[in-house]
């Protein structure tokens, strides 16, 4: 006998990453490479300042294409959370595309689709954007509730509830809440009058 499911299981991808690197070479000069070998690149130049503005658009560029996918596994995770060897933990969460970039290094733009477990252990990281959660969509309408009669109901006493209890099992007097207030003791009288 086969069994059907209403909703198959998303299947999980990799998760994209994209490195964006600024070179330099000893005739100070540099240039801008792209892990994503379809992106046109400048030249090699030593305006250094403009290739670095250039390659801080491109990875820009980069994360505001890019749709976060749900199902992508961990960027980190898939590389055995290199990125932070000294906390270790389970990839789980939901899927973020984070930019990481060292400022006093400057050299390197890291966009990658990561859990939310690992995102807040890489140093250097912004998160960008989140995925949004997957729409299920069932295929066969809710089955309707079928209540039986109240004579098929079996008998549930006053003041215990049950899952088969409709309305009319409901006790029709109202229940007595306890006093919350305690009595104080009354004080006694010495016996004079005034």
């Amino acid at each position: 006998m086969t069994t059907a499911h209403p909703a198959t299981p998303i299947e999980r991808v990799p998760g994209r990453a994209w490195t964006v690197r600024l070179t330099g070479y000893a005739d100070r000069s540099a240039t801008v490479s792209c892990s994503n070998t379809a992106c046109t690149m400048p030249a090699r130049s030593k305006d250094l300042t403009a290739l670095r503005r250039f390659a801080a658009q491109h990875a820009a560029a980069h994360a505001k294409a890019a749709t976060v996918r749900a199902n992508a596994w961990c960027h980190c995770g898939s590389t055995r959370c290199e990125a932070h060897p000294d906390t270790r933990t389970q990839c789980a969460g939901a899927v973020t595309l984070i930019l990481r970039h060292d400022p006093t290094v400057g050299r390197v733009w890291n966009i990658e689709e990561v859990c939310a477990a690992c995102a807040p252990l890489l140093t250097h990281t912004t998160v960008i954007a989140r995925a949004a959660r997957p729409q299920r969509a069932s295929t066969q309408p809710p089955a309707p509730v079928s209540v039986p009669s109240p004579a098929a109901r079996p008998g549930v006493p006053s003041g215990f509830s049950s899952p088969t209890a409709g309305p009319e099992d409901r006790p029709t007097t109202p229940s007595r809440r306890p006093s919350r207030a305690t009595q104080r003791p009354q004080r006694r009288s010495s016996g004079r009058q005034r």
